[in-house]
């Protein structure tokens, strides 16, 4: 299967994005003492809802 540089163009920005969401909400809920539900519940969310997990994390599971 050859891969277009076209695609890779497309998909590299959004890869770059899930990435950087999924390290900077599962830094955030390592740091945090108290979420809204429990801790492995969002890490399962964060990882295996791809992009909309960790911003549904980051909206909803952090008690300020």
């Amino acid at each position: 299967m050859d891969i277009s540089p076209k695609l890779i163009s497309l998909l590299l920005p959004i890869i770059v994005i899930q990435v950087g969401l999924l390290v900077f909400a599962l830094a955030d809920l390592i740091k945090r003492e108290r979420t809204r539900g429990p801790k492995w519940v969002w890490i399962l969310v964060i990882f295996f809802i791809n992009i909309f997990g960790p911003i549904a994390y980051l909206l909803f599971g952090r008690e300020e």
